[in-house]
């Protein structure tokens, strides 16, 4: 395959990744109190330490996949945020049918994002990245 499409290509799958995670975390600020409200509903403890991690996780992992800077380990760590998010906020167990197949498909999506984040890992963030440039 044509190394700049390769590198495009990863250029926007990273972006397409990462998009996610940067609106939901530039959400989260905005929606701040709202945000707490939920994770406290679920049972989270601590909730004044983990929204802020988590924004800084949503966006600032986000930020880093999309630009390709230190992307292997933003992904890894995005990856491992997601199994606890996936299990706390998208379990379908119990819930009534509707509610529950909204819950299957949320920890669908969570569990193909994990995905991109290993592919994202193991082979990382190819030729368009700031992870590329500085080792040139």
């Amino acid at each position: 395959m044509n190394t700049n499409l390769q590198n495009s290509a990863a250029l926007a799958g990273r972006i397409l990744l990462a998009l996610i995670f940067i609106i939901s975390g530039y959400g989260k600020i905005g929606g701040y109190a709202g945000t707490a409200g939920y994770m406290a509903s679920k049972g989270l403890p601590m909730v004044d330490i983990l929204l802020p991690l988590t924004i800084l996780v949503e966006l600032g992992g986000g930020l880093l996949i999309a630009i390709g800077w230190k992307a292997r380990w933003a992904a890894a760590v995005t990856f491992l945020f997601l199994i606890p998010v996936t299990l706390v906020f998208h379990n379908p167990a119990g819930l009534d049918p509707a509610a529950a197949q909204q819950q299957m498909i949320q920890l669908l999506k969570n569990l193909s994002i994990m995905g991109g984040m290993l592919g994202l890992f193991a082979f990382g963030p190819g030729g368009f990245s700031l992870d590329a440039k500085k080792s040139t």
